[in-house]
């Protein structure tokens, strides 16, 4: 099957993708273009769908630089391949040929970009390293490569969406107690459980910050199966493991 690789109007001409999970080797609760080496898929499997990644973003194997996530605000700044992958939740750069990526499933991906300084970002966004300024990090990472935040544009991939991700009261308070105001990213009847807005929150953090532009594709991990890995979804329906969806981009 043929890869499936969603792009934005936002940040062409860029080489980018968020890749769905068609077109890769892995089988069982992996189906498809499982990028996840931490999941227990077969690592030669995940290896091979990592190289077909590279392929399409026109980059050897080597030149797909990925992270270590640990729901941080960490950033890393990119000059060449590393020998390990760091423990960050974001990337940045401004040499030609290298494709950072994003692992996620179900939190957002963000790929960012200033064209005219020839600077790009990735970052993984969870709930946590929102909170905790990781999208804010990447923008002043960016800067200083020469980056300027009100040219700089950036696209959230597919994530959970608010009708799909509930949470409980204190996951509200630990939002709502960093600031008042992001009680707007809840909705819920007064029970038990509310329902988050994840990708709506990335954006208000990005333009409060002073991004230029920044969009999300609409598109929700736990409710297309067929074509986006979900934690949640595995989760409630009791497998074992998930697959991890790739997004990437590249000067």
């Amino acid at each position: 099957m043929t890869l499936e690789i969603l792009t934005s109007d936002l940040l062409a001409p860029l080489r980018h993708g968020f890749f769905t999970r068609r077109g890769g080797a892995s089988s069982g609760v992996f189906k498809g273009l499982n990028c996840g080496k931490g999941s227990s898929d077969q690592s030669d499997i995940v290896a091979i769908n990592l190289k077909r990644v590279a392929g399409a973003m026109g980059v050897e194997s080597k030149a797909l630089i990925s992270m270590n996530q640990v729901h941080s605000a960490d950033v890393e700044l990119v000059e060449a391949p590393f020998a390990a992958p760091p423990r960050a939740d974001a990337l940045v750069t401004d040499r030609p040929g290298l494709a950072l990526a994003v692992l996620t499933a179900d939190c957002q991906p963000v790929l960012f970009a200033d064209q005219e300084a020839g600077v790009i970002g990735a970052a993984h966004a969870g709930w946590r390293g929102t909170l905790s300024g990781v999208l804010e990090a990447t923008l002043r990472r960016m800067e200083t490569l020469g980056a300027r935040r009100e040219d700089t544009v950036a696209v959230i991939g597919p994530t959970i969406s608010q009708r799909a991700y509930e949470v409980g009261w204190e996951f509200y308070d630990e939002i709502t107690a960093d600031a008042p105001e992001n009680q707007r990213f809840f909705i819920g009847d007064g029970g038990e459980k509310l329902q988050f807005d994840l990708p709506a929150y990335g954006l208000h953090r990005m333009r409060r910050a002073g991004i230029g532009h920044a969009v999300w594709t609409r598109l929700c991990t736990y409710s297309d199966p067929e074509r986006f890995f979900s934690y949640r979804r595995a989760t409630h329906q009791g497998e074992a493991d998930y697959g991890r969806l790739i997004s990437v981009i590249r000067l």
